[in-house]
């Protein structure tokens, strides 16, 4: 552990993803041994394509879930934890960008994602840190602020149940005078992101999905009418492709691969808060983010860690100064918390679409491509995975959140990446020293 009295990152808790430390029930799973032919093959292990697999088990379906690293490996298991309805964008500008038909559609759909993960966990009785305190946006300026006001009237003509909080409700909420206020989404909550997505997994192999990890595809190909999924070993042919690697997705022999901006966002938690902190920091335990530009949040783990976050990379240079940052702000939040330090810091991978939204590719009969949540993955990735499993089980469009398109690209994604990164550099290596 370092300090806040240290701008050093200790090698040792580079990577170190507490979820994966806190994980009681790291999934185990057969190795693929032999050719296969299957209804449905789903690629990728994180909340889209497991609740996708698990759906289709439940309905009946053979199904296989090939992991090229293990289930969580990818942005599902680097997740800040927050479940919350919707996504980052207003949802006027959804409706706009979409049209209003198909806006209100989708809209609709992911505000009742919270209810969908919960319910969840419920049903299959995942032990994974669950609270339903509700979540909180806090304004970072009085623009910021007037960002909250539109957003408040635009959820609650949408049925959403949110409440504005003044400044001082604030602090109350979170022990920080730093914020100018925040609204408070009720019907919100935190988990453990990975222990979700490991007991959903459970779930779906108790249903009757088989599911392999350490397995990469290496070829999606479509011959005699059905589809061949090659591995390096073995391949499977199957009436329908599930393709649900976002963010972490590999080279496979594949055209319709997700097209995004990669975007990092990195995380540190400090040893767990003694009783008397815990009672001044997060009492309710929501999480936490803000209005800034360079987003950031806060939230609690169940044993009492604190848990920052916030844009940036630590697989480059730059970690230094996002880590620095994370000190700096750590002490500028809490100052009565002391030489407290850090624990953990690990980061994931954000699927970033240009227009904020997440988009559907057919790519073939029977074979669909979802990907970029753009930030808010669990409540979406529940929603999309189950209503795809939903359309290749009836063929009915109607069931997906979005309408399939017959090819996505974007320009410049790597350029645009590199400049996010740029961007949360330049604002943290400042605002790490104010």
């Amino acid at each position: 552990m370092v300090t806040e009295g240290s701008n050093a990152m200790p090698s040792e808790i580079i990577g170190s993803n507490l979820w994966h430390v806190t994980s009681k029930n790291l999934l185990k799973t057969n190795q693929l041994n032999k050719d296969k032919s299957v209804d449905a093959v789903v690629i990728g292990g994180g909340y889209t394509g497991v609740s996708c697999a698990l759906r289709l088990a439940e309905q009946g379906k053979k199904v296989v879930l090939l992991e090229s690293q293990y289930i969580g490996y990818g942005g599902s298991g680097r997740n800040v934890g927050l479940v919350n309805p919707g996504l980052w964008m207003e949802p006027e500008k959804v409706e706009k960008l979409l049209g209003q038909t198909a806006g209100i559609k989708l809209n609709e759909m992911l505000f009742r994602g919270p209810e969908l993960v919960f319910s969840n966990i419920a049903k299959y009785n995942i032990d994974c840190e669950l609270t339903q305190t509700g979540t909180l946006h806090c304004a970072h300026s009085k623009a910021g602020l007037a960002n909250l006001e539109e957003r408040l009237k635009q959820y609650r003509n949408r049925g959403v149940k949110v409440d504005f909080l003044s400044k001082s409700n604030t602090e109350d909420k979170l022990g920080t005078p730093i914020y100018h206020g925040a609204l408070h989404v009720r019907e919100a909550g935190t988990i453990q992101p990975l222990a979700y997505l490991q007991g959903l997994a459970c779930a779906a192999i108790q249903a009757g999905a088989s599911i392999h990890q350490s397995t990469p595809v290496t070829a999606i190909e479509r011959k005699n009418a059905s589809w061949e999924i090659s591995t390096s070993a073995y391949n499977i042919k199957t009436e329908a492709v599930i393709l649900a690697t976002n963010a972490y997705h590999q080279h496979a022999n594949i055209s319709a691969a997700p097209t995004y901006t990669p975007v990092h966002y990195f995380q540190a938690a400090t040893r767990p808060l003694d009783e008397a902190l815990l009672k001044r920091i997060l009492p309710e335990q929501q999480g936490c983010w803000d209005t800034a530009m360079i987003m950031s949040s806060i939230r609690r783990d169940q044993a009492g860690r604190l848990i920052l976050g916030a844009v940036g990379s630590l697989d480059l240079p730059s970690r230094y100064i996002h880590y620095n940052w994370a000190q700096h702000r750590l002490k500028k939040l809490y100052p009565y918390l002391g030489d407290v330090g850090f624990e953990h810091a690990w980061h994931g991978r954000i699927a970033c679409t240009s227009d904020h939204l997440p988009h559907i590719v057919e790519f073939g009969p029977n074979a669909i491509n979802l990907f970029g949540y753009s930030g808010r993955g669990i409540s979406p990735g529940s929603v999309f995975g189950r209503a795809a499993a939903e359309y290749i089980i009836s063929g009915d469009q109607s069931y997906l959140p979005v309408e399939p398109v017959r090819a996505y690209t974007e320009k410049f994604t790597k350029l645009k990446g590199a400049l996010y990164e740029l961007g949360a550099t330049a604002f943290h290596g400042v605002t790490g020293f104010l």
